[in-house]
């Protein structure tokens, strides 16, 4: 459920960024295609890294803050 909902927030904020400045996405979009290949995939490797590092942390944090409580309470 966690990775639906991080690729469906995603695609809001992607869809977002094109509602209100389709100008501009379509500027980068042409430079993206001038750039080599090798650059796209650095930018993309951090990126990626990045974002793991991210959700490491915000993960972390929250499991000191709210320690996992038993899904099933036994009787």
């Amino acid at each position: 459920a966690d990775l639906l909902t991080a690729l469906a927030l995603a695609v809001t904020i992607e869809g977002i960024v094109y509602a209100m400045f389709p100008d501009a996405m379509k500027r980068m979009m042409v430079s993206v295609l001038e750039q080599p290949s090798s650059n796209l995939r650095a930018a993309g490797l951090l990126a990626a890294s990045l974002g793991v590092f991210a959700v490491w942390m915000v993960r972390d944090e929250y499991q000191k803050i709210t320690p996992l409580q038993p899904r099933f309470n036994h009787i």
